[in-house]
């Protein structure tokens, strides 16, 4: 791997720090969050507990949204081991979307060549002593950080740590973004502390996994596509679907922009024929937040 940390072409090389001013205007504060928890659509909330084995294996249990009000929920949130991401901030919270907006294009403009032509987001509300496994986006990512500390842990993009064959099964909606892990990798990994007030970036498709420094922590996850990243997704899409009719498609990687673009066109006709079932759809709830349970992850109640 060069010091692109990544094999695959864009103007971010290496994961990045860049300062942010969205803490001033008090998006993080226990009763602007507690506010939008109430008012927040219940099938927007993604509620994870991860647990681990010693080899850093992992296990997701999922939870349901319950019927805390949103005190309550942020405060099962601040005791517990929960993960929870409330999609689509772009809708759900326009005035932090806007401000966010106009940091990234402070954020765009240091990386020459960067596009982006699409963004969505989705604000992230976790546990003290929550970790999110090792895993990857098929997206290009800005993490705004408000509130606690975090430490990211970045790997290479080669075929050792993410493998193209998994990316294909992620793009395709087969499994969840979830990657094999191995303790070795860490070995390779660099290693980011972010504070409040930074954001961090790193190469498209880039490994990571994340771990709260014992204090409960509000981010921004902002992702964005670009042409280039449009047309590689579409690509894996097609080798996914290529792949599970028995056909060996070849790499990604190997492939220049016009293979990519008529890959990427198959997709869309592939998609509106429902090629491949969308897997991850549904998942069952096997928890409810709770405040003062372990966790924070009370019973499903009825």
């Amino acid at each position: 791997m060069s010091e692109r940390g990544t094999r695959y072409p864009g103007p971010i090389a290496r994961a990045g720090v860049h300062p942010h001013s969205l803490i001033a205007q008090g998006f993080a504060e226990d009763a602007a969050l507690a506010g939008l928890l109430d008012r927040y659509p219940a099938e927007l909330f993604d509620i994870n507990l991860y647990d681990y084995d010693d080899e850093g294996q992992v296990s997701l249990r999922t939870g349901a949204r319950g019927r805390l009000d949103g005190g309550q929920l942020l405060e099962a949130i601040q005791q517990g081991r929960l993960w929870v991401n409330l999609r689509n901030v772009e809708t759900g919270w326009p005035e932090l979307w806007a401000a966010a907006m106009a940091e990234f294009r402070q954020v765009e403009a240091a990386y020459p060549g960067l596009k982006a032509v699409k963004n969505g987001g989705q604000l992230i509300l976790s546990s003290p002593k929550a970790r999110v496994p090792y895993h990857f986006d098929a997206a290009g990512v800005v993490l705004f950080h408000l509130r606690g500390r975090k430490r990211i842990f970045v790997y290479p993009g080669d075929e050792a740590h993410l493998a193209e064959r998994d990316m294909e099964q992620v793009v395709s909606r087969q499994t969840t973004e979830e990657l094999p892990y191995r303790l070795a990798f860490e070995g390779d990994a660099q290693i980011i502390d972010l504070e409040p007030g930074q954001a961090l970036t790193w190469p498209l498709y880039a490994p990571h996994r994340v771990e709260n420094l014992d204090r409960f922590c509000v981010s921004l996850s902002m992702d964005f596509q670009t042409w280039p990243s449009r047309l590689r997704n579409g690509a894996l899409y097609t080798n996914a679907v290529l792949r599970s009719r028995g056909g060996a498609p070849r790499p990604t990687d190997t492939m220049g922009q016009g293979e990519l673009a008529l890959r990427w066109a198959a997709s869309l006709g592939l998609k509106r024929m429902g090629a491949l079932k969308n897997r991850i759809a549904h998942f069952e709830r096997q928890f409810e937040p709770e405040v003062g349970v372990t966790d924070g992850a009370g019973a499903l109640k009825a």
